[in-house]
Parts: structure tokens; C-alpha cells; sequence
């Protein structure tokens, strides 16, 4: 079964970071990315750009407005995500607790409900 784990981070502070954290960070998941591959559960993934280079659609009467960046004002933006397939949810929730978002944010869990 497909699940998608969105990492959730604060975006300022990700933005921030020293050369030398990114590099740690990025390391980080280059051996979490690694580790998927062997186990033969990546589907895919991608980070996001920040949440300034973002817009968002809504309907309204018939017609579609557009607005910069997302709706919700949060602590956490989510900055990216993996596409695994895994047998259940026990075994989506084992690599989300491994990946390195979960360090400094959040990892959601979300079965994908093909159609």
C-alpha cells in the first residue's frame, strides 16, 4: 500500500540555517533516501520550494481567485515529501520515525487512497 509522509519544518528557520547545518541536513537525508531505495520502498520524493513562491486557488461563485503563497498561518510549513510503498501502516509509521524531519518538525503519515 501506498502512503505519503509530508515533512512539516519551520520554513525560517530551514532558510536560516548555516552552511554547515544544510550540509548536515542534506547529508542526513541522503543516507535516509539511501536506506529507502535498498529496502525497495521509494516511490518518489521532492522538496518544496518556500512558501512565498507559493499560490493558492479557491472557488468562489463559479469563479477561481488566486492568492500568494498558502491560506493557513502555521508554525510548521510542509516542505516536502516521500512516496513509499510499504506493506501497512506500522511500516509507513517506522520510516517516518527515521526520517530527519522529525528531529526539528513533523512527519504526517497519510495512506494514499488511489483512484
Amino acid at each position: 500500500m501506498q502512503y505519503l509522509l509530508l515533512i512539516y519544518g519551520r520554513e525560517a528557520e530551514m532558510l536560516a540555517a548555516s552552511e554547515e547545518t544544510a550540509r548536515q541536513t542534506i547529508a542526513a537525508y541522503e543516507v535516509y533516501v539511501e536506506a529507502m531505495k535498498r529496502a525497495g520502498v521509494l516511490v518518489g520524493s521532492n522538496r518544496l520550494r518556500p512558501t512565498a513562491s507559493a499560490r493558492t486557488v479557491r472557488g468562489s461563485n463559479g469563479k477561481a481567485t488566486v492568492v500568494d503563497g498558502p491560506f493557513a498561518e502555521t508554525k510548521e510549513q510542509l516542505g516536502g515529501y516521500f512516496l513509499i510503498d510499504v506493506p501497512d501502516l506500522d511500516a509507513a509509521q517506522s520510516w517516518a520515525a527515521r526520517c530527519p524531519a522529525v528531529a526539528r518538525g513533523s512527519v504526517e503519515v497519510r495512506p494514499v487512497w488511489v483512484m
